[in-house]
């Protein structure tokens, strides 16, 4: 199947490894030309040149910390300059940390905030006009299944995870007509750095293995294990292809059916 992504410009933020990368690489074997960004330059430009070579589309590397207001406006503005416009935005950033309610005072919920939903509310902001002069946009925001259905020990990703889901909504509704659609991605329980730190804080209260709660992780997935980064990209490739053209405002898990509600 043709997705239709041949030489459209793409941006997918902390994108040198994880889901990120996942993604970024899923766009590039699709013929898109990609963006990438995060704060670690030398791991951001050696997956620069791994995505390039493998796929054979341009593969533009930008270092760049998305919770600060002034590197995304620079981020878009480079993608542009270097392109000549953008098509397709990813927003996605490191999880808040793990913890529970007490575990927290306002300073760290403000900077889970800022990293969380203000990276995606700027990243948007600032491609939008983009967008809209050319009557075509993807957004695709990577979120978690912790929208859906809570986790225990991940206050600060379940709260404002799901203001994300929120604006991707609302803003669905109000860009639909410029040819722009905004969806979601839920990612459960994939094999990332990010749940490599979830296995050990787990470990850490019960005594485990970081391998036992890894394992652990999987046995509660109704396909028996955690997923693969590659798995989500596939996803997040054809939701920013022009085959879903009439998907929008959707929130869609790659979880291997482990969240058991029915909407």
């Amino acid at each position: 199947m043709d997705l239709g992504l041949k030489n459209k410009i793409a941006l997918v933020v902390a994108s040198s490894k994880g889901l990120g990368r996942a993604s970024a690489e899923a766009l590039a074997q699709e013929g898109a030309q990609v963006a990438i960004c995060a704060r670690n330059e030398e791991v951001l430009r050696t997956t620069a040149v791994e995505i390039g070579t493998s796929t054979g589309s341009e593969v533009l590397a930008i270092p760049a910390d998305v919770s600060q207001k002034e590197d995304v406006e620079r981020v878009v503005k480079e993608v542009v300059e270097h392109f000549g416009t953008l098509h397709i935005v990813v927003t996605n950033a490191g999880g808040p940390p793990a913890g529970y309610f007490q575990d927290f005072d306002d300073q760290q919920w403000q900077a889970a905030f800022n990293l969380t939903m203000m990276s995606a509310v700027r990243l948007i902001r600032a491609a939008l006009p983009q967008m809209q002069q050319q009557q075509w946009g993807r957004i695709i925001n990577i979120t978690s299944l912790s929208v859906k259905e809570p986790i225990d020990a991940l206050i600060l990703s379940n709260s404002i995870r799901a203001a994300v889901h929120g604006l991707a909504k609302t803003l669905a509704s109000q860009l639909g007509q410029y040819g722009i659609t905004v969806n979601n991605v839920m990612p459960g329980t994939i094999h990332t750095d990010r749940v490599e730190q979830l296995a050990q804080h787990a470990a850490s209260r019960s005594g485990q293995t970081v391998t036992d709660a890894l394992a652990d992780m999987g046995k509660v997935v109704p396909l028996g294990r955690v997923g693969r980064p590659e798995e989500l990209g596939a996803l997040v490739a054809f939701l920013a292809s022009e085959r879903a053209s009439y998907i929008n405002g959707a929130s869609i898990p790659v979880d291997g059916g482990r969240i058991r509600g029915t909407f």
